[in-house]
């Protein structure tokens, strides 16, 4: 029996050291990928080599909402200071049970108008129409039966007049030239059907007139932790899929679309709780199945600031529920698993993802068992598991902060040397106390999920700091 339990342990560890060195090399050509990117997006900046703010394309900017009050006025402001020739700006209240609707009708000065909407979407009925012309674009907000999120995101589609469309988060800012900059690819080239943009954490940071004032790492240890992972994905990973057309997730917090396209691949679905990735998935499933030469790209340089949750219960809630859309989603478009049909974004991407994201949690709480089993009977080698341990924290340690700092210095960013220093030491219990933390949560995700179809995600809100 000890020489059965032997052989298992064995085999384990083979199959541990092998995914842990599968992670750390994929993270290492991310962000080796990712710094040389940005600093040739850097360098193009620097020369002027982009495309004239003559050029543009239309684009409805949609602002799905529920009970964000405290912010959406704010979020509304900073939208009509972007620097922009032509938008209009869609704000869709899903039955909200707060004053959201109310503070948005007294702030813009907004009237009521009756116009019927075309359905060429599934969605919940309106409830009442107001709309400003007193503002430098049009601004409408459709009130409606709550229906969820991915509802609230097909009305704004189906009020919209413009091609492409924004979908930007009630609590997220963009900066001033953001639209020109997602809008680009598509300026670049008409097969784009989608681009994700770049969403960095707001917690502590002031912006004027959309352009960032001050940034100085959050205060709260938790959002100082989330600062280094969304630097971490959003710098290396992202960039890296952008360079085959293998992106999968664009977020729901920032990200610019061609309203035609998701408008005949049937929109966004109401049976999944991540919306966001499930219609990404889906527009590579349609445009492959119907033969559609497509690109769905990652403009790193166009920015969004959004609030994270600064305590450990709305952490956790926020991502069971990013793991269940994970889950949903890929579940979904199952048929694209080792399909040639779908190349490199099948055998690379979803791949990546099944392994590395949807079944990270059940491996990794799997392999504290078994550590903690070998230990219990004698057959862990105690210095080799710590030296191990610390050897792949620490490398990964490195890539985190590298791709940290690699972003403030491609930006000319500046933080001052305790922010740091903070960073330098919050980097490692990131990558071990809080990954596992989340490990175990993402893992209990599946508990009673049918019942969170469409109920909005919540977390605290504070109002940012805006002049």
């Amino acid at each position: 029996m000890l020489d059965t339990l032997k052989v298992f342990l064995d085999w384990t560890g083979y199959f541990f050291i092998a995914y842990l060195i599968g992670y750390s090399t994929f993270l290492f050509i991310s962000l080796v990928v990712g710094s040389l990117e940005l600093y040739k997006l850097r360098r193009r900046e620097l020369m002027k080599n982009i495309l004239p703010q003559d050029y543009y394309v239309p684009i409805t900017i949609i602002v799905p909402a529920y009970n964000e009050e405290i912010t959406v006025v704010e979020n509304v402001k900073s939208l009509l200071q972007l620097e922009y020739r032509s938008y209009e700006i869609i704000v869709v209240d899903d039955g909200s049970t707060d004053n959201m609707s109310k503070k948005l009708i007294e702030a813009f000065d907004m009237r009521p108008v009756h116009c019927p909407i075309r359905r060429q979407l599934p969605c919940q009925p309106e409830e009442f129409v107001y709309e400003s012309r007193l503002q430098k674009v049009p601004l409408t907000l459709i009130r409606k039966r709550n229906g969820g999120k991915a509802d609230a995101l097909n009305m704004g589609i189906n009020a919209s007049t413009f091609p492409y469309f924004i979908c930007i988060d009630a609590d997220s800012f963009l900066q001033y030239d953001s639209l020109r900059r997602i809008a680009q690819p598509v300026l670049e080239n008409d097969n784009v059907v989608a681009v994700g943009g770049m969403v960095r954490i707001s917690n502590a940071v002031e912006l004027e007139n959309g352009r960032l004032k001050k940034y100085s790492m959050p205060r709260n240890i938790l959002a100082c932790m989330q600062v280094l992972e969304y630097a971490r994905s959003f710098l290396a990973s992202r960039i890296l899929f952008d360079k085959f057309n293998g992106s999968l997730i664009i977020s729901g917090a920032f990200g610019l679309f061609k309203k035609e396209t998701v408008i005949a691949a049937g929109g966004y679905s109401n049976e999944t709780i991540g919306e966001d990735m499930e219609l990404v998935v889906k527009l590579h499933e349609y445009c492959t199945m119907n033969h559609i030469n497509y690109s769905i790209r990652y403009a790193s340089d166009a920015i969004c600031w959004t609030q994270v949750p600064e305590n450990l219960r709305d952490l956790c809630r926020q991502r069971k529920r990013w793991h269940l859309g994970l889950f949903q989603s890929m579940f979904a478009h199952r048929k694209m698993f080792s399909n040639p049909k779908f190349g490199a974004v099948s055998f690379i991407s979803y791949l990546y993802f099944l392994i590395y994201e949807l079944f990270s949690p059940f491996i990794e709480i799997f392999g504290v068992i078994t550590m903690l089993l070998a230990w219990a009977t004698g057959l862990l080698h105690v210095p080799f598991m710590i030296l191990f341990f610390l050897i792949y924290a620490g490398f990964s340690s490195i890539l985190s902060l590298s791709a940290f700092f690699s972003r403030l210095y491609t930006t000319d960013m500046k933080i001052s040397f305790i922010d740091g220093v903070k960073a330098v030491l919050l980097c490692f219990f990131e990558l071990t106390c809080l990954r596992f933390i989340l490990a175990w949560v993402r893992s209990t995700a599946f508990i009673g999920y049918r019942k969170k179809k469409t109920q909005w995600g919540r977390i605290e809100r504070k109002k940012i700091k805006l002049h």
